[in-house]
């Protein structure tokens, strides 16, 4: 999964403001110790002399000068940390500072990204799905079949399985799901259990109410900010999976609902994946929204039927 370059660059920039912030810190730390301990820093100054010193033997080519040179700089190390021990601080207190000693904050180790920055893109990518909150309770650990029973269970593995599917194939092809069924049939569950094993395995997904879709357009457009508007819509166009939940109870609008078709034509030109759930069958669909978005929606995406009673009352009752 490739980030968006804004993501990318956040990320960068919060490791450049901590090594900065962390340079700080240690030049404080050493002016702090040099300051007040004068027999400190002419610890500090014999190393200095020292690499001075053994560098002119190397460049002659003396022969076991490195060796003298690494030996000779280790016990000045251990006198240091020594000092600092018996003035209460810390032996490694004006060591460099960094939170990852794996790739000393900088977020690669080599040219491969450390593990505290793909842990870094997943929490951004929890953070910007509008969803990290809901994904604790509701993913594929936390799947249940104990609400469902004869038809409906059998619609419902199906499903679950097309979901686990779906994810397992993510990277190898470009597929859209269409989830329909009636109020409380497991719809959302769904979708929110596919959002999490994405975002687990490092891949951006946005998730919107069709309400939420629809105001951010009508926004965006009678906002009349161009900008604001192109950058909404490249998030949406690019982000690996986008998750329209509820598609059908928001307010009709022909000229945002337009945007919805570039939205949907778009994605399917680029190769992104779209998930909808939905309450209407295929015949309310075709007559809410025009004949190019049903065919879009119809023609390019796997049909999820999900069936039987509102297992949110059955939870209750």
């Amino acid at each position: 999964m490739a980030l968006i370059n804004a993501q990318y660059e956040s990320i960068i920039r919060e490791y450049e403001e901590k090594q900065t912030r962390n340079r700080h810190l240690l030049e404080k730390r050493l002016t702090e110790i040099r300051t007040a301990y004068p027999e400190y820093a002419a610890l500090e100054d014999a190393s200095a002399s020292l690499s001075v010193s053994f560098t002119k033997r190397l460049i002659a080519g003396e022969e076991g000068a490195r060796q003298a040179l690494s030996a000779s700089l280790k016990s000045l190390h251990q006198k240091k940390e020594e000092f600092l021990l018996e003035k209460g601080f810390p032996a490694d207190y004006l060591e460099p500072v960094c939170e990852c000693p794996d790739c000393q904050d900088t977020g690669y180790i080599g040219q491969k990204k450390c593990h505290c920055f793909e842990r870094k893109i997943i929490e951004l990518l929890y953070h910007q799905s509008n969803l990290s909150g809901t994904l604790a309770q509701e993913n594929f650990d936390t799947l249940s079949y104990a609400y469902f029973s004869g038809p409906s269970l059998s619609d419902y593995k199906k499903v679950v399985d097309i979901s686990k599917e779906f994810v397992s194939s993510f990277d190898k092809c470009s597929k859209n799901l269409l989830f329909m069924g009636t109020v409380g049939t497991g719809k959302t569950f769904l979708s929110n259990c596919i959002a999490k094993a994405l975002i687990d395995t490092s891949h951006s997904v946005i998730y919107f109410s069709a309400t939420e879709l629809f105001d951010s357009f009508a926004g965006y457009v009678f906002g009349k900010d161009k900008n604001a508007l192109e950058n909404f819509c490249n998030d949406l166009y690019h982000c690996d999976l986008v998750i329209v939940d509820d598609l059908g109870t928001e307010l009709e609008s022909s000229f945002v609902t337009s945007y919805f078709f570039s939205f949907l034509n778009e994605r399917q030109q680029l190769g992104k994946s779209t998930l909808i759930t939905t309450n209407l069958d295929l015949k309310e669909l075709n007559h809410k929204y025009s004949d190019r978005i049903c065919s879009r929606i119809i023609g390019n995406f796997e049909i999820c039927l999900l069936t039987g009673p509102d297992i949110r009352i059955r939870k209750k009752t």
